[in-house]
């Protein structure tokens, strides 16, 4: 849960810490071999049954936070097996971004249904009546469940009037949009990387803390101690994420990290507005039935996926986080990019071959805290900000919060072409996204524009945000009120943008999933 400050959080934060330290002080790669020692000091367990294992399971998630994969179990083998290798500032993703560790998984059941001692033997026996396969018979007075005859369809959890039947549900399964998660022969969760779109949404909800994503925070920070410039382009939805760190300091805050400044992905989601709201002017409905928002790259990749007969129908417009890499290098030739945010999918989004050279390396919001800790930066002894991030809309700053990409559109075609009405359904979560497009393959909103949102909440919801969600859409309404102007459309970019969307034309950005 984000904003729980708990034993799941804690180590998080210690591996993202140690792994940067490590990367700013530089020296003996041999050193890396101590980490599991230092996180998880003296000889008795907390977290688990052994502490030897505990400190095996801090061992793979270090090397993940490195951006290695996974060591092999049956092999004998240390840690920092690869790290040498790997200790290069220009390294894309290998995949799977998103690992399992084995022997952190719990084995929870995938689906289950029982009885609790809630149980009161009432007269009316209502889970008896429902149950349509005769799976409930009543012994000594209690309701008891028939596991070989229950198909967990949860209508006697339904009709319980003491709410004494449990339905419970592997945690990362049921948080899966894409229905990717299943058991291996030994009854641990297991990702089929066919379906998986990289949303996060798995590794968030596993309290064991069995899921983890791979990190770039060494070759991040092996870059910045290069003499190469680094910029930062921070998502919108960095308002509330660093506690502490108010608006009016994020320059100084990521200087005192090394970078060369900061770009805000808000000036990005500006240009996509307008973009957008051009394409769905001209698209819909004469040569589309309806158009569906790019911005999210879990949203897109699940609409190609599943429904590939209307994916087509995905806006062409350049994402927020592209646009910026390219007008941040368009600006300053010769620099590296870091895109900041909540999300775990961008890190897949930067690997692909049409983005490659746009966007450097991507870390999530929870990654770089781990940074400011390594570094030991004070957010109260920063001076405020010579100049504050300004030079984004209201609307693009929107863009974090579910239904914000939306509103952004149609604010622009109302400015462009203010007789023109544009309907818009929206969904947040990949479950509610699909049911969105079957309703759009069925041909219910023609006409529309279609925003979808991998994450429920929208990207202050996502897998790598720090800050309870609620607070932080609260946090991006107050950053909207900062800004100098309302509307997308109003940009002192919008010129740059021909130019952006013809650079690298060689690849088909629309069709790149490689």
């Amino acid at each position: 849960m984000r904003g729980l400050y708990s034993s799941k959080t804690k180590i998080r934060h210690q591996i993202f810490t140690e792994v940067a330290r490590f990367a700013y002080e530089g020296g003996d790669y041999s050193k890396f071999e101590t980490l599991p020692y230092k996180i998880i000091p003296g000889e008795i367990s907390t977290y688990r049954e052994s502490i030897f294992l505990e400190r095996a399971i801090v061992g793979e998630r270090l090397r993940l936070a490195m951006g290695l994969p996974l060591l092999p179990v049956h092999e004998q083998a240390p840690i920092s097996t690869g790290v040498e290798e790997s200790m290069v500032d220009e390294k894309f993703y290998a995949p799977p971004l998103i690992n399992i560790i084995k022997f952190a998984c719990h084995s929870c059941p995938e689906k289950r249904v029982f009885v609790s001692d809630g149980c009161q033997g009432c007269l009316e026996h209502p889970c008896t009546e429902v149950c349509p396969k005769g799976a409930i018979s009543i012994q000594h007075g209690k309701s008891v469940i028939d596991d070989e005859k229950c198909i967990k369809c949860g209508k006697c959890k339904s009709a319980c009037p003491y709410n004494a039947i449990i339905k419970q549900e592997r945690p990362c399964a049921a948080a899966c949009g894409m229905k990717a998660i299943h058991s291996d022969e030994h009854g641990r969760a297991e990702i089929d990387y066919d379906k998986c779109v990289s949303c996060g949404m798995c590794l968030v909800s596993c309290p064991f803390s069995a899921i983890v994503d791979k990190s770039q925070i060494f070759q991040t920070i092996k870059a910045i101690r290069s003499d190469t410039p680094v910029y930062a382009a921070v998502a919108p939805a960095v308002a509330g994420q660093f506690n502490g760190l108010s608006s009016s300091k994020i320059r100084n805050a990521f200087k005192a990290l090394g970078f060369a400044d900061v770009v805000e992905v808000a000036v990005g989601a500006d240009l996509c507005t307008v973009e957008e709201a051009k394409d769905f002017m001209e698209e819909v409905p004469a040569k589309q039935p309806f158009m569906a928002t790019s911005c999210c790259p879990a949203w897109s990749m699940m609409a190609k996926k599943n429904f590939p007969t209307i994916a087509s129908n995905i806006s062409m417009a350049l994402t927020p986080m592209v646009l910026t890499g390219r007008l941040t290098k368009k600006q300053y030739p010769g620099c590296k990019v870091v895109f900041i945010g909540p999300c775990a999918a961008k890190k897949l989004e930067a690997s692909r071959r049409s983005i490659r050279s746009d966007i450097d390396f991507v870390l999530t919001f929870e990654e770089v805290a781990g940074m400011f800790s390594a570094k030991e930066v004070d957010f109260a002894a920063l001076p405020e900000d010579e100049e504050k991030l300004s030079f984004a809309s209201a609307d693009g700053r929107g863009f974090a919060v579910s239904g914000g990409v939306a509103k952004a559109v149609v604010n622009a075609v109302s400015q462009l072409d203010p007789e023109r009405e544009v309907k818009v359904a929206n969904a947040q979560g990949l479950d509610e996204c699909a049911k969105l497009l079957r309703m759009a393959k069925a041909g219910k909103y023609n006409g529309y524009l279609l925003e979808g949102m991998a994450c429920p909440g929208g990207c202050v919801a996502g897998a790598g945000t720090i800050n309870v969600p609620d607070k932080s859409a609260m946090e991006v309404l107050k950053s909207k009120k900062e800004t100098k102007f309302e509307g997308a459309v109003e940009t002192p970019f919008i010129s740059a943008l021909s130019t952006l969307e013809n650079m690298y034309h060689e690849f088909d950005y629309k069709n790149d999933n490689t």
